[in-house]
């Protein structure tokens, strides 16, 4: 079993006596939200859950993205899509454009004095409207036979996601719109024949953000990493019930 088991891992991991600024990113607020078990765990004690698969249809609908919306940025003209929703605003330019939509690399980020966290994400887009105003804009991919919106349940997380991001722009000096766009990409299903190719129906769907629940739920992370007790299971988590239930069924076997 140790040949493949990892166990604790040696970095990302909170230190309640070091004075150093904790990176914490936009995902991981959220993972905080859904729960904070999962998140002590992970933060804490330096075990997260299992990765996810890539989407990678849905990354390289985000990438073509990219690169259509950059060639209006760099013509400094609205994109046929802003027209089409009469949207006042053109891609936003600016230098530091490429380090905000690298997540990796630490997108915007904003140390939160208060907790000494070190927030950051990775926006996909940002436009500017005759205001000056920056207009904070995220991605999404599907493929569905209804029309594409943002009203079910689960999708609270991509507005949080918004929020946070313009958050972030704000922390940093930038006037920022309340309103925020989902460029929502649905991959057809209609078609008579595959055809190596598949034809998305795109809108755009406006979101106005709050943000006014972040300071506290920062406060929260912080107060939950600095704790030596382990926040109680989740009900509505997954992770929770399933390691309950191994638990139940391995505990009369010798380990």
């Amino acid at each position: 079993m140790s040949k493949y088991y990892k166990g604790k891992r040696t970095s990302n991991i909170f230190d309640p006596a070091s004075k150093e600024p904790f990176k914490l990113s936009r995902s991981k607020i959220d993972d905080f939200i859904r729960c904070p078990r999962c998140f002590y765990i992970d933060r804490r004690l330096g075990v997260g859950q299992p990765p996810s698969y890539p989407f990678n249809l849905n990354s390289a609908v985000d990438l073509l993205l990219k690169k259509e919306f950059d060639v209006h940025r760099a013509a400094k003209s609205p994109h046929p899509l802003m027209e089409t929703y009469e949207v006042d605003a053109i891609p936003f330019p600016h230098p530091e454009l490429d380090q905000w939509r690298d997540s990796l690399g630490g997108g915007i980020s904003y140390l939160h004095e208060p907790t000494n966290l070190l927030v950051s994400g990775g926006v996909d887009d940002v436009w500017v409207n005759s205001a000056g105003e920056l207009i904070i804009v995220d991605y999404k991919a599907t493929s569905k036979d209804t029309e594409v919106n943002i009203n079910a349940p689960w999708q609270i997380a991509y507005k949080r996601q918004m929020e946070i991001y313009q958050w972030l722009f704000r922390q940093n000096g930038f006037k920022v719109s309340d309103v925020g766009y989902f460029v929502y990409c649905n991959g057809r299903r209609d078609a008579e024949a595959f055809d190596g190719k598949l034809e998305f129906d795109v809108k755009l769907l406006p979101y106005s953000g709050r943000t006014d629940w972040i300071d506290q739920t920062l406060q929260d992370i912080k107060a939950c990493l600095m704790s030596e007790d382990l926040p109680d299971p989740d009900p509505d988590c997954d992770f929770c019930k399933y390691r309950y239930s191994v638990n139940q069924v391995i505990s009369k076997y010798k380990k």
